[in-house]
């Protein structure tokens, strides 16, 4: 069987410049946050993006804490170097963006993912520039899965890695079901998810950029990261949508 060209005819695409503008008025693209419309594209209205707080400039390159650190690396990274090679989170964990990650992760609302992907992609040019070319998600365990019914990081690395061209694969398994960690301290974080991940795929020798929703202590990443390292990864790198901060 023949397949069809994926070239439109000019007919094709006279329809399309035709009818855009049409779904556009009649459905106007809806603000990741608060649903209210947004200008074009974008995934933010206005109001919303004015709000939005991004991650200082200077951070720990290892695991994003703001701050200006002679080292480039935050004391915490210093006496303990993490697992994975820098983290990157274009925004802070408050506002809009937190609740735009809430409706994604907890309020089915899968529909998200490329949106919010877009937004990252934006904000992250810099460190996706010189960012693996392997994406792979923090995957959920499948008891989770099955009662959210999606896994959003994997749809988020999904997209990630389709507008950057790069190669997907989920490389990752949770072994076990672990306890939520929001509200845990960092200790208990660390506790929660040790050794909770095993690799599934051939990462011998390769380069990963590990994608969540949002990173905070890192015990996650540093999780994910350590198992897949011990499969012989070569090195390991986080990209999330935001960064946020727990007491420890």
């Amino acid at each position: 069987m023949r397949s069809r060209s994926s070239v439109e005819s000019p007919t094709t695409s006279s329809l399309s410049e035709w009818l855009d503008p049409l779904v556009e008025i009649f459905f106007p693209p809806a603000c990741l946050a608060c649903g209210g419309v947004t200008p074009g594209s974008t995934a933010v209205c206005l109001a919303c993006e004015l709000e939005l707080e991004r991650i200082p400039k200077r951070h720990c390159r290892s695991c994003a804490e703001p701050g200006d650190f002679e080292s480039d690396h935050c004391p915490r990274c210093e006496l303990r170097r993490p697992t994975y090679t820098r983290v990157f989170a274009p925004f802070l964990h408050h506002g809009p963006i937190a609740r735009a990650i809430h409706q994604f992760k907890y309020e089915d609302h899968p529909e998200l993912a490329p949106a919010l992907a877009a937004l990252v992609i934006r904000e992250a040019e810099e460190f996706l520039a010189e960012a693996p070319k392997n994406v792979c998600p923090i995957p959920l365990h499948r008891k989770r899965l099955w009662r959210r019914r999606y896994d959003q990081a994997q749809l988020l690395s999904y997209e990630i890695a389709r507008r950057t061209q790069r190669q997907h694969a989920e490389c990752l398994r949770r072994r076990r079901d672990t306890r939520r960690q929001v509200g845990l301290t960092e200790t208990q974080r660390e506790q929660n998810v040790a050794g909770s991940f095993e690799a599934v795929a051939d990462v011998a020798g390769a380069s990963l950029l590990l994608v969540d929703d949002v990173f905070t202590t890192g015990a996650t990443a540093r999780s994910a990261a350590l198992a897949l390292r011990a499969a012989g990864a070569l090195e390991v790198q986080v990209l999330a949508i935001a960064r946020a901060f727990t007491q420890t």
